[in-house]
């Protein structure tokens, strides 16, 4: 939750740590009711923009999980920008059954290139397996 701080006074240390800890803006009193109105809004607007994010990647993590786990692994060796005869040899099998696994995981991730992809996969954090 985004928080506007509003006291009757402040020195260095506390604004600091007020903005460590989050705060959108620190305000003295006596606080002008522009200045006041324009922190709440920035602070909504935060939290909109945060709200939004966390549930896109939620969105992204519930396509992961329909992933079967061969095709989490050619998941996250394609976004490392290995070639699939790369993948095929690391993960040991022929090059045909990972154009298929790539291709299941391009459709179920719903992703319309390798870049997509990619961001899809720096969004939640894919780790290549090891």
């Amino acid at each position: 939750m985004s928080v506007v701080f509003v006291t009757g006074h402040v020195d260095v240390p506390m604004s600091v740590k007020a903005m460590k800890n989050g705060a959108v803006d620190l305000l003295t009193k006596p606080v002008d009711e522009n200045d006041l109105l324009a922190a709440v809004q920035r602070a909504i607007g935060k939290d909109v923009q945060s709200r939004d994010e966390a549930a896109r990647v939620a969105e992204i993590q519930e396509r992961v999980k329909t992933l079967t786990p061969r095709e989490t692994e050619v998941f996250a060796l394609v976004a490392t920008g290995m070639l699939n005869k790369q993948i095929a040899a690391d993960l040991r099998v022929c090059e045909k059954t990972v154009k298929v696994h790539r291709a299941r995981v391009m459709e179920k991730m719903r992703a319309g290139s390798v870049a997509e992809l990619v961001r899809l996969a720096d969004q939640v954090g894919v780790i290549v397996p090891r």
